[in-house]
């Protein structure tokens, strides 16, 4: 029977019941809730547990909004290139070019990495490094030693070779003209020199042309479009007529009658006359950047806080202004190759003694039977021209705005 109670109400007595007061007893009190016992078998949360489930929440959204936050530019330009799957090939085959020229001594050398030579331990390849800056001399009976006839005469205890036991100047008069065998793999020319060794060491030629030469480009073209760009008037006027004149001359022909005239070519002077041709493209594309951000709100309010030309110039325009260079970049460089093979191939390019892909696809011509001196130069130029070529379209692609997702 229910327990009743007497609560006074204007001066008359009241009974109540349980249920009136609020006081059932098939309930247990959890901190602040009420929970009956016969409809729930699990307890219910503790109140302090839920400010824990809310912060995870908000630490989550900062998280996110953290990482939306630091995604720069070049993050999105990353991520539109990845999903161009032929320029992630050609940009795999860069690197692959890249590290053939790096290693082109390890990979090709009439020297061995390891010798022991009468008892003495020798790094013939590393060695020579240090005798061409300078560094260290080589003793008189090594100086022009012929490692191979050291080995054979039983002086040489113990070496490891590179895989391809020949430089790219080695000459066999005995073997010239040979076709591909177990001995040369890719056959030898002329003179008798392995042509897998010299379009190992004609990789380094070719790419570092290719880089020296825009490198001249760039830093013209970005001084000059720059200033074009910037300050415009007069200074414009100037740069852009000097910039139509070079786009008008024959480059090509030009760079052939300055090496004729000078009559002894180097890798240095084509460089040079590369870099100097090359520049009006990438000095347009930079004014016509500039000409875009100088009039943009960042610009305005850096020179409002009284910063000067060149500050603004450098720091807040210039960064904003290279996408547009970096494709001419990578288009230059195939240029670049393109030219010192075409040089090397009419006998104006570097000179006889070094062994570029050219000057290999040069000996096609004196036998035509030799069809290993054309194919494999012939393959490498067009692997390497396709190459960077196929970078600058993803770069192009990446620095789209409307292909972006």
């Amino acid at each position: 029977m229910a327990e009743k109670t007497n609560e006074y109400r204007n001066g008359t007595e009241v009974e109540q019941t349980p249920a009136e007061r609020g006081d059932f007893p098939d309930r247990v009190a959890v901190g602040h809730e009420y929970i009956l016992n016969q409809q729930t078998s699990q307890p219910a949360p503790l109140p302090e547990e839920i400010p824990s489930v809310l912060e995870d929440s908000e630490d989550a959204k900062r998280a996110a909004t953290r990482k939306a936050v630091t995604q720069t530019f070049w993050s999105l330009v990353r991520h539109q290139y990845k999903k161009n799957r032929v320029a992630i090939y050609a940009l795999y085959v860069v690197y692959f070019l890249f590290g053939i020229a790096i290693l082109a001594d390890v990979l090709a050398n009439d020297k061995p990495l390891y010798a022991t030579y009468k008892g003495t331990v020798y790094f013939p390849v590393f060695k020579q490094y240090l005798a061409d800056l300078h560094i260290s001399r080589w003793s008189q009976d090594l100086v022009m030693a012929d490692w191979k006839d050291i080995e054979k005469s039983g002086d040489v205890t113990s070496a490891v070779w590179p895989p391809i036991r020949y430089s790219e100047s080695d000459q066999d008069l005995t073997n010239t003209l040979s076709p591909p065998s177990g001995e040369h793999l890719l056959g030898t020319d002329g003179i008798g020199r392995d042509v897998l060794a010299g379009m190992i060491h004609g990789s380094r030629i070719a790419l570092s042309i290719g880089f020296v030469s825009m490198s001249f480009a760039i830093v013209i073209g970005v001084i000059l479009g720059a200033l074009a760009g910037f300050y415009g008037g007069w200074v414009d006027n100037i740069i852009s007529r000097a910039i139509e004149v070079v786009l008008t001359l024959p480059v090509f022909f030009l760079i052939i009658t300055i090496v004729a005239m000078v009559q002894q070519g180097s890798v240095w002077l084509i460089m040079v006359l590369i870099g100097l041709t090359s520049w009006p493209t990438v000095a347009r594309y930079t004014r016509g950047e500039f000409l875009r951000i100088r009039n943009m709100e960042f610009v305005t309010a850096a020179s409002a806080l009284g910063f000067k030309n060149t500050r603004v110039m450098l720091r807040h325009v210039l960064p904003n202004s290279l996408a547009p260079v970096l494709v001419t970049a990578a288009f230059g460089i195939a240029g670049a190759i393109l030219t010192e093979a075409g040089l090397s191939f009419l006998g104006f390019g570097v000179p006889p003694t070094v062994v570029t892909w050219g000057s290999v696809l040069n000996d096609a011509r004196n036998d035509i039977h030799a069809w290993w001196l054309a194919v494999f130069p012939g393959f490498a130029i067009f692997l390497a021209v396709v190459a960077y070529n196929l970078v600058g379209d993803g770069l192009r692609d990446a620095l789209d705005p409307r292909l972006r997702d």
